[in-house]
């Protein structure tokens, strides 16, 4: 079988797996549809009312669209681990002429379609419910490599965090342990101006902080008030796109690495 037969041939395993778990599919999309719910049309935001969501709408729809592409990753894949290691999968993988990247790719491309459609549904919510403001145009297509690198990013995380971890219950705690505190300082839903003044250069760590600038670039900006010589946000975002790109690299071939050749 060819490469690409063994990728498409582990994509459609991984497709199934995942529809034939109707719990997983319904929290999938349900679980940012009530982010969207709460924290856009029940809490609502206040411009120029300070404090948190003190921003317009459109200002958190990046936050939005990070919920699923930062939990929906880490949480699929870190499980799918556990679960080859409990049915002992990986040495009956490792008999095959798959490899360990081809396994991860392939598991990657099921996320991506999937978050895909779940990051549409939110825009959409946003949109029609919350009255965010949104520019529109050609500019919005690279939306798509935002989503599909920031998911290849976490998939990659989530193969990490399933190699260190010994259980499914491990792997559920490590990735809440870790998503919870990107998501908040992310630039997300927490302005760089309400963190202490020298933890805000941390925030470039995160690399959910180049997803969140870029897709804002992208967003909002376009449609706040310009300012006089400010570069490009189209450019701007692609400079966080490109540093995403480089990250999702790095995180990928590691995660890859982490799957393990035996249980």
């Amino acid at each position: 079988m060819s490469r690409l037969g063994r990728i498409a041939s582990e994509s459609r395993a991984g497709a199934k797996a995942f529809l034939r778990r109707r719990t997983a599919v319904f929290f999938t999309f349900f679980f940012p549809v009530i982010i969207v719910l709460i924290f856009g049309v029940l809490v609502g935001t206040q411009p120029t009312g300070g404090g948190l969501f003190a921003e317009p709408p459109g200002y958190y729809l990046p936050g939005y669209l990070a919920v699923v592409v930062l939990f929906t990753p880490l949480s699929r894949v870190g499980s799918e681990f556990a679960r080859h290691r409990e049915g002992s999968r990986f040495e009956k993988l490792a008999t095959t002429p798959l490899r360990r990247w081809e396994w991860l790719f392939a598991h990657t491309l099921v996320n991506v379609l999937v978050i895909g459609a779940a990051s549409l549904l939110i825009f959409g919510l946003v949109v029609a419910l919350v009255d965010a403001q949104i520019a529109v145009g050609a500019h919005l297509l690279l939306l798509i490599p935002f989503v599909a690198l920031g998911v290849a990013l976490f998939c990659g995380l989530g193969a990490i965090l399933g190699r260190l971890a010994d259980s499914q219950d491990g792997v559920i705690a490590a990735s809440n342990s870790v998503a919870l505190p990107l998501l908040f300082l992310s630039e997300t839903f927490v302005t760089p101006e309400l963190l202490p003044a020298w933890f805000r250069p941390i925030t470039d760590l995160s690399p959910l902080t180049y997803f969140a600038r870029g897709v804002r670039y992208l967003t909002y900006e376009r449609v706040s008030i310009p300012v006089v010589g400010a570069a490009d946000p189209t450019t701007l975002a692609l400079v966080q796109l490109g540093v995403l790109a480089v990250l999702s690299l790095v995180f990928f071939v590691v995660g890859a690495y982490a799957v393990p050749r035996t249980d």
